[in-house]
């Protein structure tokens, strides 16, 4: 038997080296990019049959009745299947009823995986949410019982979204509020596409409500007082950038000025308080609240 061996010369040695380098690197980051873009998802109790479903930085609600479950936003597809093929870990009944908190897409797509559920939106919901057309529209307030549980759905009025509602779930005393409220959390980046009059109207409404516990669309569960610091926060902060532009200040000298610094261990606050600086001295521009 005869043994051959191939000879390279430095140059062919060097590219097969840096060929085989270059694969290694490739794969590793496709690696990391499909472990970096897996969701976060769970399923996890809040109070009696209550229970939240995380999907990275989105929540919906999960009520588990004797006749069926109820789902408070889809999410996306992709969540709303996951949930779907979850639900077994907590019980055997199928998705029975999918309430709508409001249209905005990052909560309300994907509601098409829960087939013979019955929809429920508010009355200036769009026709169809991401191809679903609700079953069930109210205006003000609707109270729904479905087998041992009752969810009292009420309409926030306009600020942020003009079909957002509050639901709170019986006899857990659960509310779940989208949005407009995160526990400890400032609001999200320059208050994007909202009448901030409308949402401390909003906030308001949320806290004439009866519940013990806020789940929210996003961040930790907490307690109804929270909505009443959040709108504490909002307020305050409307007031010293009113006074700021009155007195001839730019949104970049409030950005420095308003600091709001009793709320330094909310969560974002770092990142997002000078964007609602921004956003607020915007708004109040806009509405004609002052030059």
């Amino acid at each position: 038997m005869t043994s051959q061996f191939v000879f390279l010369t430095t140059s062919e040695a060097i590219i097969m080296i840096t060929r085989f380098i270059t694969f290694i690197v490739i794969s590793c980051l496709f690696a990391f990019s499909a472990h970096a873009q897996e969701a976060k998802r769970s399923i996890t109790k809040v109070a009696g049959d209550v229970y939240r479903f995380q999907n990275n930085f989105h929540y919906s609600l999960v009520v588990v009745t004797k006749a069926g479950v109820v789902v408070v936003d889809p999410i996306s597809k992709d969540a709303a299947r996951w949930l779907r093929d979850n639900l077994k870990t907590i019980t055997d009944k199928p998705v029975s009823h999918l309430i709508y908190s409001h249209s905005d897409l990052d909560h309300a797509s994907g509601g098409k995986v829960y087939t013979g559920a019955k929809v429920i939106a508010h009355a200036n919901a769009p026709e169809a949410l991401d191809g679903v057309v609700p079953d069930k529209r109210f205006d003000d307030q609707m109270k729904l019982k479905v087998g041992d549980k009752i969810l009292e759905l009420t309409w926030l009025g306009e600020g942020h979204a003009k079909d957002l509602i509050a639901v709170v779930v019986r006899p857990e005393n659960v509310g779940f509020i989208v949005d407009i409220a995160s526990s400890e959390t400032v609001p999200y980046k320059d208050f994007p596409d909202s009448n901030i009059d409308g949402w401390i109207d909003q906030l308001r409404k949320v806290g004439k409500l009866d519940f013990d516990i806020f789940a929210g669309g996003h961040s930790g569960v907490g307690v109804k007082k929270d909505i009443d610091d959040i709108l504490v926060y909002i307020e305050k902060m409307r007031s010293q950038v009113l006074a700021g532009l009155k007195a001839g200040k730019s949104a970049e000298d409030l950005v420095t000025s308003v600091t709001m610094d009793d709320y330094k261990n909310w969560a974002q606050y770092k990142a997002w308080r000078g964007l609602n600086v921004q956003g607020m001295a915007r708004f109040l521009k806009m509405s004609g609240q002052v030059k």
